[in-house]
């Protein structure tokens, strides 16, 4: 059964703890990075997986000015639980509903000039002003103004501005290779940013505000700044660039299991499908219920250890859809039935973390959190007010 935080509910003792306290712990450390700029707290795919309602209410109360997501029914979703800062959205359909999104105060990010005409018609639809951004291709060839229509687009836009259909509040684009702080892409993108700005502005419609840092040039590139930030992953406390360190962020997800069985296995026997582990000794196994439909994938097999009673151990056999092994060792004493096994985390019970997963996979943290997902119970914790479990 679902519980309406995109994960499931069930009583299989799997948890992700969301500490709330470390959103807004990262939010003071992005604005700290931020200097002058102010920071729009991206909680895009249900808050990277983490809740996006809880955690744009953390950001938000830690000093985040704006939101950040992908689609208007996500930026709804926010206005629904009565978040009422400026809340942006960015890739649309042919059919999104520009008309809701007008109605309640959402920020349109437009790319081409066919979105631009449809958000101008719901305007004078609806008979408000609509809150755009233009969001700028400028050289990531993904979404955004090509060059090529650029002109025309601001041309529009200018019209539309006169007459009332729409409110320029910003011109924005997003980095190829911001991992990379000193890439010449990163001045070249600036740069062409720059340039669209100063085109609108000639036209007589300067933005309200101009944003393009991501969270790693958020922390490497304050250059970068210009009037607003907009921080996804470092909200999650996981480093957008791992080789520099943490940036003093504090990662946000602990994903936890219960052990559910402890067994013997005997020297030669062997774990799990294809019997790709055998004991080299005389053992103890245990089992913990957690498995690929949960986001632990298969090809983590045999490549990442757990947490238990304050020391690690090592996954054997094959990841199963449901559970994994891990081998005790000895006689197993120090754990028992019922222990938590602790998958990612913090770190400060000994736990890998995130990033652990994501070099054992040559992936990206995002991948990470954002996979989780099955029977995982989300669990909110926040020191000043308790836990609210969803």
């Amino acid at each position: 059964m679902t519980t309406g935080c995109g994960i499931a509910r069930t009583d299989s003792g799997a948890v992700a703890s969301i500490g709330l306290d470390a959103v807004a712990h990262n939010v003071r450390v992005l604005q700290q990075f931020a200097g002058h700029a102010s920071v729009m707290a991206v909680v895009k795919a249900d808050g990277y997986n983490h809740g996006g309602v809880e955690v744009a209410r953390a950001a938000v109360a830690a000093g985040a000015q704006e939101l950040g997501v992908t689609t208007i029914g996500e930026a709804l979703e926010l206005r629904a639980a009565g978040i009422d800062v400026p809340v942006l959205t960015w890739l649309h359909r042919v059919d999104s509903d520009f008309a809701a999104a007008i109605t309640e105060r959402v920020g349109i990010g437009v790319s081409t000039s066919r979105q631009l005409d449809a958000v101008v018609d719901a305007a004078e639809r609806v008979g408000d002003t609509a809150d755009v951004s233009l969001k700028i291709d400028t050289g990531l060839n993904r979404n955004g103004v090509a060059e090529a229509d650029l002109d025309a687009v601001l041309d529009t836009t200018a019209a539309a501005v006169a007459s009332g259909s729409v409110r320029l509040t910003g011109m924005f684009s997003h980095l190829a290779c911001a991992d990379e702080p000193d890439h010449p892409a990163n001045d070249a993108q600036a740069e062409r940013l720059r340039d669209a700005v100063a085109r609108a502005t000639r036209r007589g419609t300067p933005p309200a505000a101009v944003h393009l840092s991501n969270s790693a040039a958020t922390l490497t590139r304050p250059d970068l700044g210009f009037d607003m930030v907009r921080p996804g992953i470092a909200l999650y406390g996981l480093s957008p660039v791992p080789s520099l360190g943490m940036f003093g962020l504090r990662p946000v997800m602990t994903l936890s299991a219960q052990v559910v069985n402890i067994k013997t296995v005997s020297e030669g026997e062997s774990v799990s499908y294809g019997y790709t582990w055998t004991a080299p000794t005389d053992t103890v196994v245990a089992l913990v219920a957690l498995g690929y439909a949960d986001g632990v994938v298969r090809r983590l097999s045999g490549r990442f250890e757990v947490t238990i009673a304050g020391r690690r151990y090592p996954s054997v056999g094959r990841v199963c859809m449901d559970q994994f092994v891990v081998d005790l060792g000895g006689d197993g004493s120090g754990v028992a039935l019922g222990d938590e096994a602790l998958l990612f985390g913090t770190g400060d019970r000994g736990e890998a973390n995130a990033q652990d997963w994501a070099d054992a996979l040559d992936t990206i943290s995002y991948e990470v959190v954002t996979g989780i997902r099955g029977r995982v119970r989300r669990r909110f914790v926040d020191a000043r007010s308790g836990e609210a479990t969803h």
